[in-house]
């Protein structure tokens, strides 16, 4: 038997009384865990007001979880639908199956509403948060680990992934594979790495440091996506995955020409600080209102407004309220 270096874990799910725990589950709790603490030091680096990145993680964790089960059982319908399979199953998240492209899109869909809600601009937050999100991937990726799942082909490599025979499908007569989730993981992590230092030396604005982390994680899920044998849709005989990452990437590049012409630099006053003095109901000054007549004079202003003895004086007419 060849020596693996990394062997699977003896089981993916422990109980604590009647409560599973599940380390598919722990992994997306850290990786979250991970993404607000680093999105939150960028967020207030860039001027912006400290808790804000958690607040719209309530939005956006949920939006996101949503989109990546759905993305998932849309592009392999077979898992669930097919006849022997239990539908039910769809919702069984914790088994694993999240699509990427499905909880960035709609994980951006519940950060923009809480960005609107907060008056975030919401480009700059997704500068901000983009090496949490590739992080928080980093870490979710050993979810597979614990549930033996989406390995590569077989490989007698010193580093090969031992894999029990209750999960080698079809692959019976191998023993160890590629540890593709070992390899995404490794590569995230130098994507976060790459976005970080690309936004201080280049100082990255108008969702280019977004556009960066797309660009470098498409690239190398391509390479990852053809190692892997976990049956999948395909186009042309090509990997679904692998088309969805080169479109996106190619999105993603467009996008960073486009605004990097259109606008270079980096947004200030990424949000705007909430008035805290006077009325709830006042309306705030800004640059619309109307200024006081600099060339007045004390003397008019002492005419304009009434003095005491006139007070005094109109209090004895004024009406009187009712009794009842």
């Amino acid at each position: 038997m060849t020596l693996a270096f990394l062997p699977s874990p003896d089981q993916g799910v422990w109980y604590l009384g009647p409560f599973p725990v599940r380390g598919y589950a722990l992994c997306i709790i850290l990786g979250v865990i991970a993404a607000v603490w680093l999105g939150e030091r960028r967020w207030v680096a860039r001027g912006g007001q400290p808790g804000t990145v958690g607040d719209i993680a309530v939005w956006a964790v949920p939006f996101g979880l949503v989109g990546g089960r759905l993305y998932h059982v849309l592009t392999d319908p077979q898992l669930y639908f097919a006849e022997g399979k239990d539908p039910v199953a769809a919702l069984y998240v914790w088994r694993g199956g999240l699509g990427i492209w499905g909880a960035v899109a709609l994980g951006a869909l519940g950060a923009y509403i809480g960005c609107r809600r907060r008056g975030v601009k919401f480009r700059a937050f997704a500068d901000a948060v983009a090496p949490g999100i590739v992080l928080a991937q980093a870490i979710g990726r050993w979810g597979n680990w614990f549930n033996q799942e989406l390995f590569g082909k077989p490989t007698t490599l010193p580093w090969g992934l031992e894999i029990d025979p209750a999960h080698r499908g079809d692959l019976q007569q191998y023993e160890t594979f590629h540890p593709t989730f070992l390899y995404e993981s490794l590569w995230d992590l130098g994507v976060a790495g790459l976005v970080i230092w690309a936004d201080r030396r280049f100082r990255l604005g108008y969702g280019r440091a977004f556009a960066v982390y797309v660009m470098a994680y498409t690239a190398g899920r391509v390479w990852i996506e053809y190692l892997r044998v976990d049956p999948v849709n395909d186009i042309f005989g090509v990997r679904l995955n692998v088309w969805t990452s080169i479109i996106v990437f190619l999105a993603a590049a467009a996008y960073f020409v486009v605004t990097t012409r259109r606008h270079p630099g980096r947004e200030t006053d990424v949000q705007p600080e909430p008035a805290t003095d006077g009325p709830a109901d006042a309306v705030p000054s800004d640059e619309h209102s109307e200024p006081a007549d600099a060339d007045a004079s004390p003397d008019d202003a002492d005419q304009a407004a009434p003095d005491g003895e006139a007070l005094d004086a109109a209090a004895p007419h004024r009406s009187k309220p009712l009794r009842t």
